[in-house]
């Protein structure tokens, strides 16, 4: 039984010359022996077909960046961080993926603006319970619990 083709009739093709066929059609626009000479087409094409890989991952990392950025620049226009205003939405349980906040942010200023008024009020609650803590020491050690060389006075 002869192997599919995906549609096209390919008369006595082996598969090693669908093959072929496959890897001549993936190398099309290689500079060249690696378009016309399979042995050094079929390594060119894996090569490329690992770098298409990585590059799918890089560009998902690289967006992150880049939506993290304009979420930032609009937090910061409110008088919030980037982590104080993901915070904030975490407890007000805003499920809003940074794609959407970066598009809101960078287009839509006053949705933007109407989240950060949702989110301040808790970031401001957080604020006020960190200050009742005591006064915080040398590397964030309590004032009691310091070495000896190091004194209040200093």
């Amino acid at each position: 039984r002869r192997p599919s083709t995906g549609g096209q009739a390919l008369f006595n093709a082996t598969m090693s010359g669908m093959k072929k066929k496959l890897v001549f059609k993936f190398a099309k626009g290689f500079r060249g022996r690696a378009k016309n000479c399979h042995r050094v087409a079929r390594n060119r094409v894996e090569k490329a077909m690992q770098h298409a890989y990585k590059g799918r991952k890089l560009k998902k990392r690289d967006n992150k960046k880049i939506w993290i950025g304009q979420i930032n620049a609009g937090s910061m226009q409110y008088g919030l961080a980037y982590n104080q205003f993901m915070h904030g939405l975490g407890k007000e349980n805003i499920q809003l993926n940074r794609k959407m906040l970066a598009e809101l942010a960078e287009n839509e200023p006053y949705s933007f603006e109407s989240l950060v008024a949702l989110i301040k009020p808790s970031i401001t609650r957080l604020s006020i319970q960190k200050s009742n803590f005591e006064e915080v020491g040398y590397k964030g050690m309590q004032l009691g619990n310091m070495p000896p060389e190091i004194t209040e006075e200093q």
